[in-house]
């Protein structure tokens, strides 16, 4: 069905309709109206890396993770995966007639705000801290979650517009500041690039305000750029609670009425939150007319028509239940997690061997829990696999010693068991594998946790919690071979002294229900991890600007002016790849065509994520130290070859200028092609990317 067959479908219904039954239609959660055929709807679902409170589903790791597995096209496998098993609940609740929240198929995922600021607590949330990154796994995660059918299989939404991430207990109150150059540059590519490119159906506006507007009602994002330079269709839907801040906290209107006619002006379809309750008394008062409401009305049902919901034969009723958590997902979510692993140091350790290993420890408060696979957004797993669980299953006939050694934050003996305790577990083992970070109760969306390494949902540091490098310490103090385990949304810095003492140092973030298997299989070299650093690794004692600050001077890899502890980009395997034969094969209206081959010099199959990088200058304004703009993952033989083609589009080799503008750099071009960034630190870590100089 095309989008104009829908949109008179809808117009048609809303012809039908009294303006009582207009004004219900326009919340997210709306009254069935019978006599049209038209049952209640609740717009309010989430699919964020799984199909999400709306009980048993496949937990895939956080989105931040599937960042990390650096493949696009993968994402979007996974996301396909949700689709199916969203649209199979989805049948089900039709069947029962069970119309509430998270029973809906419009989808309030991806989000793809930048994560600036590796405090934010949302921003595990995320793809990451770029541009390219985030548009580029956004794209195939819109596209897997729409399908490629007649109808759309499920509605994703891309949030949140725009110049949004943090602080979370300011955010109904916050007015983000942004100039035009950081604002185009960085804040909005990846909007324009899942509108453009991937047709994302609907859009979410933040909370907050930016620079000066309600991000809900805002006349440059949305009038100006989402609606008239982007040629946006599909539908907008406000934050939940976001049209009352209006009145309530940003105190731009003076009450609900006002509200409701400041969105529904700017277009704003769909109100998540009371706030449009108020539309009959703004109709009342003149401050909207009756033609607005159905402007508003027709582009929001537009959305449910091509879902399908009002046809006589709904699509997708052939999925069946069955394949929620079926065992084909469940191998699924295991390679997600093993794509999700970052090593980021490794002494030769790893891996290990398993006939060597009688006695493992497993230690610390994130080796038994459940909350650390999971991250936020998330659905209810029908088995979480634990780190121990995963070294159990791995190790059956080894003697496994479990200890929690310390809580997160707190010493608590009685509970924890104490930190002796967990020496005295290393002590007795031929290696201890150390589980620490956080968990989705510590670091996240608007938390009411305050404590010196969080505050409201957002971190106060990127340390690792000082009663957990106790622990740390103690346990490298009792064992020779120790492999610490982060588990956390963002970057964790453990400190000089400690990075020298543990042998291996993995970051899982939150790596789904299977993630206890993947660690358990990347320690013991069952595969070659892949993962790369979605977010840069500061270290400890680096001033990050305030996290109010959204000038981005200074952040990210693309504007850093300090040497990180570990580099966007960045992440090692068990196998060695040699880069040659870069070569410029063309150029095109659309872009630069390039080749090179990779070969696996090792003696493992692994795969290989080969990355490009441009670098240029422009005597008109700043332009970022490097913008990553071409991706490729490749499983490759250990001593086999494979030659690669890569397209890198005009759209980043842009400058941005202090209007906002895209141009063409007057200066020089460069384009770095290897399987890291060509930063200083990464070229240290992992040698030199080929470079191609195009002009």
């Amino acid at each position: 069905m095309t989008r104009a067959e829908a949109a008179k479908k809808a117009r048609e219904l809303v012809s039908k309709m009294t303006v009582e039954e207009k004004a219900d239609q326009l919340l997210y959660c709306s009254d069935p109206i019978e006599r049209l055929g038209i049952n209640g709807y609740n717009w309010w679902n989430e699919a964020l890396h799984g199909v999400a409170r709306a009980g048993v589903a496949t937990v895939f790791p956080q989105a931040i993770g599937l960042a990390a597995s650096f493949d696009p096209e993968f994402v979007g496998e996974v996301a396909d995966v949700i689709s199916t098993e969203a649209r199979a609940k989805y049948n089900c609740h039709v069947e029962e007639k069970d119309f509430g929240i998270y029973k809906g198929l419009t989808m309030w995922s991806p989000n793809i705000n930048i994560f600036r600021d590796p405090r934010w607590g949302r921003g595990q949330e995320t793809y990451g801290e770029d541009p390219y990154l985030t548009s580029s796994v956004g794209c195939e995660f819109v596209r897997g979650l729409q399908g490629d059918g007649e109808f759309l299989k499920c509605s994703a939404c891309a949030k949140h517009l725009a110049v949004h991430s943090g602080p979370e207990k300011l955010r109904h109150t916050f007015n983000a500041i942004s100039s035009q150059k950081d604002l185009f540059e960085t804040y909005l590519p990846a909007f324009e690039r899942l509108v453009k490119d991937a047709k994302v159906e609907g859009v979410m506006g933040a909370y907050n305000r930016t620079n000066d507007e309600a991000c809900c009602a805002h006349s440059q994002l949305m009038d100006d750029v989402l609606f008239k330079q982007w040629g946006f269709e599909g539908y907008f839907v406000s934050d939940c609670g976001a049209i009352c801040n209006f009145h309530k906290t940003h105190m731009i209107t003076p009450d609900g009425p006002h509200s409701a006619a400041l969105a529904l002006s700017h277009r704003c379809n769909v109100n998540c939150g009371g706030a449009y309750t108020n539309i009959l008394k703004a109709l009342e008062d003149g401050l909207v007319t009756e033609e607005l409401i159905d402007e508003n009305l027709v582009k929001a049902l537009t959305t449910r028509v091509l879902l399908g919901e009002f046809e006589e034969v709904r699509p997708y009723t052939d999925i069946e239940y069955d394949i929620v958590d079926c065992e084909e997902h469940r191998l699924k979510n295991l390679e997600a997690a093993r794509r999700s692993l970052v090593l980021l140091k490794n002494d030769g350790t790893l891996p290990l061997s398993r006939k060597e290993l009688k006695r493992v420890a497993v230690i610390g408060p994130n080796a038994m829990s459940h909350s650390a696979l999971s991250g936020n957004y998330c659905g209810l797993a029908s088995e979480y696999v634990t780190v121990t669980d995963g070294i159990r299953r791995a190790l059956p006939d080894a003697r496994i010693y479990y200890a929690m050694g310390t809580r997160l934050f707190d010493d608590d003996t009685e509970h924890a068991g104490g930190i002796s305790t967990a020496a005295e577990a290393a002590k007795r083992a031929d290696v201890a594998i150390v589980c620490l970070g956080l968990d989705p109760n510590h670091e996240g969306e608007e938390l009411t946790v305050s404590n010196d390494y969080c505050d409201g949902g957002d971190r106060t540091t990127v340390a690792l919690p000082t009663i957990q490098k106790k622990l740390l310490s103690a346990v490298c103090d009792a064992c020779d071979k120790v492999i610490a385990v982060v588990m956390q949304g963002s970057c964790c810095d453990i400190g000089e002294e400690l990075l020298h003492r543990v042998s291996a140092l993995v970051h899982a973030w939150y790596p789904g229900a299977q993630g206890g298997n993947a660690i358990a299989e990347l320690i013991l070299g069952d595969f070659s991890p892949s993962g790369r650093l979605s977010v840069t690794f500061y270290r400890e004692d680096d001033e990050i600007k305030d996290i109010c600050d959204y000038d981005m001077e200074g952040r990210t890899y693309r504007f850093i002016n300090t040497e990180p502890r570990f580099p966007f980009g960045y992440g090692l395997g068990y196998s060695e790849f040699k880069y040659t034969d870069a070569t410029l094969l063309s150029r095109d209206s659309e872009g630069i065509n390039l080749s090179v081959k990779v070969t696996n010099t090792g003696k493992m199959d692994a795969r290989e994520i080969t990355q490009v990088y441009a670098s240029f200058t422009d005597s008109r304004t700043r332009t970022p130290n490097f913008q990553l703009c071409a991706l490729s993952s490749n499983m490759i033989r250990a001593g086999e070859s494979a030659t690669l083609t890569l397209k890198v589009s005009h759209y980043w080799l842009k400058a941005v200028n202090e209007k906002g503008e895209r141009i063409t750099p007057n200066g020089s071009l460069s384009l770095f092609i290897g399987g890291h960034q060509p930063d200083k630190k990464s070229t240290h870590l992992c040698g030199e990317c080929l470079e191609i100089k195009i002009n």
